[in-house]
């Protein structure tokens, strides 16, 4: 018997397909697919939700000054005038930064390796270079999905049947987090 399903494509595709399906899932908490590739995924996600909830609070807390530009009213930048040049004006903020302790870094770059970059555009459609807003899924599986399941011992999704396509007849499923 396999140790995996083949879903009919070949290594680079499937994989690709996976890969794609479980950012989506992680990035907005459900999608619809076949029920064969919602089981594929489900294998996929859950050790992902446990490696966050493991990791989740293995952080610690840095203050560092940074630099920040100025910025007037409208939120544009500063700029003041240095030996003839025009120069971003800067000032200095104490921040708090969480700083991964190494085990915990290692699964964030564990998560990143599988995971793909999301983008969010903007829905108005205006100035969609502009606007657009990387979203980082590693810190949402360690922020969000990490405290919710750290009681639970798996089983982080659920399937849910919704019937047959209507072009081919394949069972399709709801797969969702708990």
């Amino acid at each position: 018997m396999a140790e995996y399903r083949k879903l009919g494509k070949k290594t680079k595709l499937r994989k690709a397909l996976l890969r794609s399906q479980v950012t989506s899932l992680i990035y907005k908490g459900k999608i619809v697919t076949t029920e064969a590739r919602a089981k594929e995924i489900r294998s996929i996600v859950e050790p992902m939700i446990t490696l966050a909830a493991k990791e989740m609070n293995n952080y610690e807390t840095v203050t560092a000054k940074v630099k920040v530009p100025k910025r007037d009213g409208d939120g544009k930048r500063v700029k003041e005038i240095i030996d003839g040049r025009k120069v971003p004006a800067f000032d200095e903020v104490e921040r708090e930064i969480k700083k991964d302790l190494p085990s915990r870094l290692h699964a964030r770059r564990q998560l990143m390796r599988f995971l793909y970059p999301v983008v969010e555009v903007p829905a108005d459609g205006r100035a969609v270079r502009k606007n657009t807003k990387k979203v980082d899924l590693v810190a949402k599986l360690f922020d969000e999905y990490g405290p919710k399941y750290a009681g639970r011992n798996g089983g982080y999704t659920r399937i849910v049947k919704i019937g047959q396509r209507r072009g081919d007849g394949a069972m399709t499923v709801l797969l969702e987090f708990v």
